[in-house]
């Protein structure tokens, strides 16, 4: 059998052997809800070579008409809460009640080898093969917020082949993985049956980040702790101040395994929709993620740069060594390496 990144290799080349009028034809197909070509368009988004990214470019400017309908979901919560167990639960009720389920599911990269596990369909089997869900594993290849830099624009494709709940799986709950909530209409927290010093132990962002929290693991002996737990992270959410006057977060319980508490957490997710949507906060929302999501495009398309450039390549490896040695210090090396840039 052939690995991940062998068959993600090749379907990058049979992408991104055609010619440039395909790319209508490519946009089409998308639109028209073909598996297929949403993974061949997805996989030329997440390419990083210079006239691929034009491509995408061209692609998405199409694409974009055809977006903004579905209601997209952030969910994250400790590796071990349950992430993929409760979205596979999750995603098909959702399916059982007449929508389209897409679930970019973020790995992180290895900083050693660059590498990433790539393996939610495993962890889905039975929501990966349901015609009406499409998963799609993305590596964070060392992108800091828990998400992979292109996420977004992947979302926009999903949108616009007709899915329309989009759900985004990050890596876990940390200092920098917040950056879900800015990308997302609403943020699922999911927790442990726990309480005391763990919650304690959850960063007080996070939970102001939250529209919804959830502990799941409700069954069993854990059952009753869930319980305890759920009161607990409630009384907590009523000392912070909530995103939004229109929309109290809620705490609720679940057991992914058993599938109770899932429909209430899907009419808790209509409740919010409808209620941000006639509030217009939903829009305003998206237009405020779309020009952070500009500037973002700016800092890294400029540090992209700056790491090209010949002055600066030719004074770098000089000026690390002085740094790490104690020799200058880092604010003196990084004003000469733009001052390089800047060609002073």
């Amino acid at each position: 059998m052939e690995s991940q990144c062998v068959l993600r290799r090749k379907e990058l080349d049979c992408s991104m052997a055609q010619p440039e009028h395909d790319m209508t034809e490519l946009t089409g197909l998308v639109c028209s809800g073909d598996r297929r070509a949403l993974a061949r368009a997805i996989t030329l988004i997440e390419s990083t070579r210079v006239d691929h990214r034009e491509q995408a470019e061209a692609l998405l400017e199409a694409l974009l008409p055809h977006t903004g309908r579905a209601i997209r979901v952030g969910i994250s919560g400790v590796p071990g809460v349950g992430k993929s167990t409760f979205i596979e639960a999750f995603g098909q009720h959702v399916i059982a009640a007449g929508h389209k389920v897409a679930v970019l599911a973020v790995d992180p990269s290895s900083q050693r080898t660059g590498g990433s596990i790539l393996g939610d369909k495993t962890r889905m089997e039975q929501l990966s093969r349901a015609p009406e869900a499409f998963i799609r594993p993305s590596p964070t290849a060392g992108t800091l917020g828990g998400v992979a830099r292109r996420t977004r624009e992947v979302l926009l494709a999903c949108e616009a082949a007709g899915f329309d709940v989009v759900l985004v799986e990050t890596v876990g709950v940390g200092q920098s993985e917040t950056a879900v909530a800015d990308l997302v209409d609403m943020f699922l927290l999911l927790l442990l049956p726990s309480g005391g010093d763990e919650l304690q132990g959850i960063k007080k962002g996070i939970m102001e980040l939250a529209d919804l929290v959830v502990v799941n693991k409700a069954d069993g002996d854990l059952k009753d702790a869930a319980g305890r737990s759920a009161a607990e992270y409630a009384s907590a959410l009523r000392l912070l101040h909530p995103m939004t006057a229109d929309w109290v977060p809620e705490v609720l319980t679940c057991s992914s395994l058993e599938r109770i508490g899932i429909p209430t957490i899907w009419e808790r997710i209509g409740d919010f929709r409808g209620v941000m949507e006639a509030s217009g906060n939903i829009e305003h929302k998206r237009a405020e993620q779309a020009r952070r999501w500009m500037w973002g495009e700016v800092d890294e398309n400029l540090l992209s740069a700056f790491r090209r450039h010949p002055d600066v390549r030719e004074k770098l490896a000089e000026l690390e060594a002085k740094v790490s040695q104690a020799r200058l210090t880092p604010s003196a090396a990084a004003q000469m390496l733009l001052d390089a840039f800047q060609g002073r």
